[in-house]
């Protein structure tokens, strides 16, 4: 008996089109109201990247005005004399000062706001959340003066105890050694600006929390996991990228901030080892303080110092986006 093998034909490959003609045909599919709303975001960004180019710009040229007559190193300088003839001003306290007082912000603010975060979102009754997150977006409404006056006149006054109690117990260590001076140091400043951005960090870090795929704790659940484990294992690898970008937010507010910082700390420009002594500076207190009254080249030299606040705010900025691209796990579309 002959066995034929029938061969079977395949048919000839359709010709995909060129990126040519997928191009034309993207574009004739788009709607009017597309191409102008693209138009418009892209200029938008495109109007941002100027303005920022132009800041910068402005900031160099009248610093680069200023720093050309300093008589002392305007990075190591311990002084800020720009009224004599050579001017004399260097930003080294300044420097210390703004970094030393955020850092203690974000120390005080960041374990505080994602703690609030997660029991408003897995622990708190339905009954609470409400009010809870009524009065937290309340604090993040109030002017940074209000929060001044508040550090001045209610805050200050009650910090002998507490400074009192690290003198005695830890001012063996030097940095929380106290003279009995009046308590407008650079921890006092620190949890003032805790208390200002912790609203911040607590409502980005909330509405991150609440964008956890339910399946992923249902499923640790159905494993056996506790209530912590399940936050461990899901909510925070999750939120991680999240919290970071709203720690980021709270640290570009505690740099800049101006008036709570002026009204509640005694300034000066010295370098104190103790964070208990009154005394130290930040470069936007200093900026709001010495405004108003400066000549012409004291507002350049103020420029000068706003330039490298910029600077750090930048570099903070990029640390930030370099830490949260390495977190690769955490993505709001493909939860």
């Amino acid at each position: 008996m002959d066995i034929s093998t029938k061969s079977t034909q395949v048919p000839p490959p359709t010709p995909r089109p060129s990126t040519a003609e997928q191009k034309h045909a993207a574009r004739g599919t788009t709607r009017p109201g597309d191409r102008v709303f693209l138009a418009l975001s892209r200029g938008s960004g495109i109007f941002l990247l100027v303005i920022m180019a132009a800041i910068a710009v402005f900031l160099t040229y009248r610093a680069t005005l200023a720093i050309s007559k300093d008589d002392a190193n305007f990075l190591t300088a311990f002084e800020w004399n720009t009224g004599v003839v050579p001017p004399k001003f260097g930003i080294a306290v300044l420097v210390y000062g703004t970094i030393i007082s955020s850092i203690i912000a974000m120390v005080i603010a960041v374990p505080i706001a994602v703690a609030i975060a997660l029991f408003l979102t897995h622990y708190a009754p339905r009954k609470l959340r409400g009010p809870i997150a009524y009065v937290i977006d309340l604090l993040a409404a109030v002017p940074s003066i209000v929060y001044g006056l508040w550090g001045a006149l209610i805050l200050v006054p009650h910090m002998d105890g507490l400074f009192g109690w690290l003198d005695r117990y830890l001012g063996w260590t030097g940095i929380f050694s106290w003279d009995g001076g009046a308590p407008r140091s650079m921890l006092t400043v620190g949890i003032l600006l805790a208390i200002m951005i912790l609203p911040i960090i607590t409502n980005v870090s909330r509405e991150v929390f609440r964008q956890v795929p339910q399946m992923h704790e249902e499923a640790a659940l159905a494993l056996g996991a506790t209530r912590w484990e399940v936050i461990r294992m899901s909510v925070l690898p999750f939120g991680r990228s999240g919290v970071i970008s709203a720690s980021m937010l709270g640290l570009g507010r505690a740099l800049g901030e101006t008036m709570a910082v002026a009204t509640v700390l005694s300034p000066d420009f010295d370098i104190h080892a103790s964070l208990l002594n009154p005394g130290g500076g930040t470069f936007a207190q200093n900026i709001a303080s010495k405004f108003g009254e400066a000549s012409e080249f004291g507002r350049d030299a103020l420029i000068a110092s706003g330039l490298v606040l910029f600077v750090i705010t930048l570099l903070v900025n990029g640390a930030a986006r370099a830490i949260i691209a390495r977190r690769k796990e955490y993505s709001g579309a493909n939860a």
